[in-house]
Order: C-alpha cells, then structure tokens, then sequence
C-alpha cells in the first residue's frame, strides 16, 4: 500500500469512490433518486472544485495499491473556531475495508493535523444510520458530543453524530492503542 497527497488529476478517481461509497452505504438515507442518477455528478463537482485550487488548509490523502485507489480521507485544518480541524471525508473502497486502511488513512491525517494544527481538536461528522463508521470510531476513541440534522445534497434532512477528539495527539494515542 503506498499513500500519496491528491492532486487535481485525482479528482475523477476520489469522485467514483465516494459516489460508490455513498451508493453502498447510504441506501436508504440518502435519497434514491439522488443515489441512481445525481450523486457521481455532484461529487465529480465537488472533488474537481477542491483539487483545482485547493485551500491552504486542505489536506487529502489517497491509499494506493498497484495504481488503484484503495481509500482516501480529506481535512480541512482549523475549520471551526470552537472544534477545530474537520475530518470531511472519509471512504474506502468495498473491497479492500476491514484491512486497517481506515486507521492507516486517520493516523496519517492526525500527523498532518499535529504538524499544522496541534493546538485545537478534531471533529467529524458521521450520519447516525451509519453504525459501522460509528463503531470504528467509537473504537478508536471518538466522542459523540452532539446529535442534529445535515441537509444532504438530496435535499433530506440526515439525523448526524458529531464526534470529536482534544487534540491531533490524542487522536494518534487512541489509534495506537485501540488499533492493536
């Protein structure tokens, strides 16, 4: 497994694995017209916008193996005043999860938060029918602080978890010790 930062000509590949994620995952919760026919359009959109010209304060890193995209997680660094560095995103590919890529992927990210934004926490959000994300969380030491509604793409309100952690250190001692 090789890990790399994204770049621009990335954009299409992040895009097919999170429409692919979100078709998986997300029946049910998402709306199904969005799922069939919107979602790799609007997540194409997404990724095209934040990889051309990128925010000084995103950071997306792809798990590879032999050239083929196995996973990615994306941050944005001290996005909220009062919480910190958001997780935005993170996904792996069907095939390749329960192989510790997920780990891999937020170890990775919490370094870079350390050496970027280590004096505030880290937070993301997770939808609350999303109970194998939940749980990976939750085991790696995740805190559920607050439950409220995402206005999702489809245009569904979403009932979202909003987990957090102290600090990037924190995040690295709890991947450590419960990735064992």
């Amino acid at each position: 497994m090789e890990l790399k930062v994204a770049e621009y000509s990335d954009y299409e590949r992040i895009a097919a694995l999170h429409a692919q994620s979100w078709k998986q995952f997300y029946q049910g919760i998402l709306g199904q017209e969005y799922l069939e026919t919107e979602v790799l359009e609007e997540r194409l959109a997404v990724w095209q916008t934040r990889l051309i010209n990128p925010p000084f304060n995103q950071h997306v890193i792809l798990i590879e193996e032999g050239g083929l995209l196995c996973g990615f997680i994306c941050a944005f660094g001290n996005h909220d005043f009062d919480k910190g560095t958001i997780i935005d995103a993170l996904h792996i590919d069907h095939a390749y999860r329960g192989k510790g890529l997920g780990a891999k992927l937020i170890e990775e990210m919490a370094k870079w938060i350390e050496q970027y934004f280590p004096d505030n926490g880290v937070y993301l959000e997770v939808m609350k029918e999303n109970i194998q994300a939940i749980e990976f969380y939750d085991h790696i030491g995740g805190e559920n602080s607050v439950e409220r509604l995402w206005n999702a793409p489809c245009g569904n309100k979403v009932p979202e978890l909003v987990y957090r952690w102290k600090s990037p250190s924190v995040m690295l001692k709890n991947i450590a010790t419960h990735s064992k």
